[in-house]
């Protein structure tokens, strides 16, 4: 079985220690390539330096919502010139991690808004996919998708939303991403909405090192807990592992425009 896990934060310190290892032990387990995602300015060159020392990571940069209030001005225009220098780099696939976040009430909207709508643009403009944060703003994100349409689409991060929700990213091209949180028994909700989602709608992640599935409470979260996420998610869903994984692949090798690798057997 093997796994694409579409969204980490592998060069957080919580890895410094043993960062060496972990990618090791995940490629052991089938976990074969890893997106490592910017999410402010101080932190691209830190995820660049790390994906260039390993040929299955991969990079993608944005001003992530959540800190909003650490974002500078002028950082929209680097992201520019990032995505410009780093254009048709095999190792850059998307913009990301961007979005709305409405759950930090401290979070002045307008600014986020205007913040997301320029990513988007720019996403656009570099015909690369976008990787979305979407807490409790499903409408406002979904309205901005639909005025602001990006032809390569992209994927929901950490989906949580309702099925009328998920059918609407779906209309509108998005992948679904899933992970640790919907492994919880009391994320019940979450269990019927995965129990109808088609396939060929998911993919697969972990926001290492946040959102531990429930098989690891307390603990870091890595692209190594990936294939347990994957057992219990297939379970909640009606699927086998093996279906579940070979759908995600597949489907995160479309939205990135990757080759499928002839030996998964997918």
């Amino acid at each position: 079985m093997e796994l694409i896990d579409t969204h980490t934060h592998l060069d957080f310190a919580d890895f410094d220690a043993d960062r060496t290892a972990l990618l090791a032990e995940s490629r052991a387990l089938g976990v074969r390539r890893m997106v490592v995602l910017g999410v402010y300015q101080d932190n691209w060159q830190r995820v660049w330096d790390l994906v260039q020392s390993d040929s299955d990571l991969y990079a993608a940069f944005g001003l992530h919502p959540v800190y909003l209030d650490q974002h500078q001005p002028e950082d929209l225009s680097e992201l520019g010139a990032w995505l410009e220098r780093l254009a048709g780099h095999r190792q850059v696939c998307a913009v990301g991690e961007i979005g709305l976040d409405y759950f930090i009430e401290t979070l002045d909207r307008e600014r986020q808004q205007a913040l997301f709508e320029a990513q988007l643009q720019l996403a656009a403009d570099f015909n690369l996919p976008a990787l979305i944060h979407v807490r409790r703003s499903h409408a406002a994100v979904i309205a901005t998708l639909k005025r602001l349409r990006l032809k390569r689409a992209g994927i929901i991060h950490a989906f949580a939303g309702s099925k009328e929700e998920a059918r609407e990213y779906i209309k509108l091209g998005f992948k679904l991403g899933l992970g640790g949180a919907a492994t919880w028994p009391q994320a019940l909700r979450m269990h019927r909405v995965l129990a109808e989602l088609p396939l060929d709608a998911v993919v697969l992640e972990t926001d290492s090192p946040d959102m531990a599935p429930a098989m690891y409470p307390g603990e870091r979260n890595s692209p190594a807990h990936l294939p347990a996420i994957c057992v219990a998610l297939a379970a909640i869903m009606g699927v086998s592992a093996e279906q579940l994984a070979a759908a995600s692949s597949a489907n995160a090798c479309a939205v990135f425009d990757w080759t499928i690798p002839a030996q998964s057997g997918l």
